[in-house]
């Protein structure tokens, strides 16, 4: 199998060892399969959960359905954050159904158990009347493995899996200068989509795509593979960088374009100097950055790289969460199956971002958006769908093409991938599953 040359092996080479299993349509759309994923992968795994903005204070909490599981993450009084399984241990009836709240702990609706914020039996309706002894005292909600990074709170159902960043490693090294923890969560959005979850985690470990589905990215994007920096790490988690400069599939290549010449005057450049010779602006960028960034309020900047401070850097996190960083913040996506469906899922869009010192809003994918914490919003997401706010974005674009790949991918005269050197990565992903399913992992 050939590779792109600037594909890299950061566990000394074991990774390279790519095997090449078939990437079939079934993966996508048997339940079987999707069975086998819950068995031996996500019942294993670390699951983002809620961010910790959301609990600040001692009983507050969110809660994060998964399938058939619901989770509740709830902030204790020494200021840790506990996961509890969201079901009264008396018969099981769900507890709470808000995505998040505050309080001393949970009243089961059903009858009248009272659970404190610890997860311990509070009260009981006639205590008296159990034959083995009254359990007020006794008897805990059923509780999960809980971990913070990053600002969220992640939660495992697995007692025996690593810790979490052992689990995460590298990518909280990789973050450690970003305040990932300080950021302010200004967009949220859950499409509702009928595709596949492994669509993002294909779609995010490759850049082929970008100059078919994506062209208005050429105007500050490199998408081509040589400039570009493909990793793959031990635990399944990949990085790919892309260099932010013009790329040279434009139209007029070297031309200064939209959103081009706004990033140049951002900096105090003027887009006229670098006309034919849009890649320089780069370089230019880079050393204005340094120069000007305490004036302009990016007080954050000071650990950055300079390629950090011009250049997206994609996090694909094994199995379904990718975080893509600038200099402004940190795009995170995470990508969950549906209860019952392999063809649905649902994929959330966060968009975190780091204060700006002297500025009230920050512009978003919908325009411009307060220094606050948002409303969660939920849309349905379908062929056709139109969605003003967001049309022509990266976003949407990613998506349409979700929804027709996903029939494709049940059609016979679909049988495997065949991939570039550059999409290596995509291929990795599916074998890092394979080794989940197959007892290897």
């Amino acid at each position: 199998m050939s590779t792109a040359a600037n594909l890299n092996y950061m566990d000394g080479g074991t990774a390279a060892q790519l095997r090449g299993d078939p990437i079939t349509g079934d993966r996508y759309t048997s339940t079987d399969f999707m069975q086998r994923e819950w068995d031996h992968m996500w019942t294993r795994i670390w699951h983002l959960g809620g961010r910790l903005a959301e609990m600040p204070e001692p009983g507050d909490y969110t809660m994060h359905d998964f399938r058939h599981e619901s989770v509740i993450m709830i902030r204790q009084e020494d200021g840790s954050v506990r996961a509890f399984y969201n079901t009264c241990r008396h018969r099981g009836t769900r507890l709470v159904w808000n995505e998040s709240g505050s309080g001393n702990g949970f009243t089961c609706p059903y009858h009248g158990w009272q659970w404190g914020m610890d997860g311990v039996l509070q009260y009981a309706q006639d205590p008296d009347d159990f034959e083995k002894g009254c359990p007020v005292g006794e008897l805990s909600l059923s509780e999960l493995r809980c971990e913070t990074w990053g600002g969220f709170a992640w939660w495992n159902m697995d007692p025996d899996a690593p810790a979490l960043l052992d689990y995460l490693d590298p990518i909280p090294t990789l973050f450690a200068h970003r305040g990932m923890g300080d950021m302010i969560r200004v967009f949220w959005r859950t499409f509702h989509v009928d595709t596949n979850w492994k669509f993002a985690s294909d779609n995010f470990n490759e850049s082929y795509h970008l100059p078919s589905v994506h062209p208005q990215l050429r105007a500050n994007i490199d998408e081509d593979y040589a400039n570009t920096v493909f990793e793959m790490y031990p635990n399944g988690h990949n990085r790919m960088i892309e260099m932010g400069q013009p790329s040279m599939r434009a139209d007029v290549p070297n031309a200064v374009e939209s959103p081009w010449d706004m990033m140049l005057e951002k900096w105090d450049l003027d887009p006229k100097d670098f006309e034919g010779r849009a890649r320089d602006g780069r370089i230019a960028m880079q050393k204005q950055m340094r120069k000007l960034a305490k004036e302009k309020g990016y007080l954050h900047l000071d650990g950055f790289t300079d390629t950090e401070l011009t250049d997206p850097h994609h996090h694909t996190l094994f199995p379904n969460v990718t975080m893509t960083a600038g200099h402004e913040g940190v795009f995170v996506f995470r990508t969950e199956p549906h209860l019952t469906d392999p063809n649905k899922c649902t994929f959330d869009c966060f968009w975190l971002v780091n204060k700006v010192h002297g500025q009230d809003t920050i512009m978003t994918l919908v325009g411009e958006r307060p220094f606050e914490e948002c409303e969660h919003e939920h849309i349905d997401y379908g062929s056709g769908v139109d969605i003003p706010d967001m049309a022509g974005s990266f976003l949407i674009q990613d998506l349409s093409v979700a929804v027709g790949q996903q029939r494709g991918l049940a059609s016979q005269g679909y049988t495997d991938a065949h991939l570039t050197g550059q999409e290596s990565r995509v291929r990795r992903f599916h074998e890092v599953l394979n080794d989940y399913l197959e007892g290897r992992r």
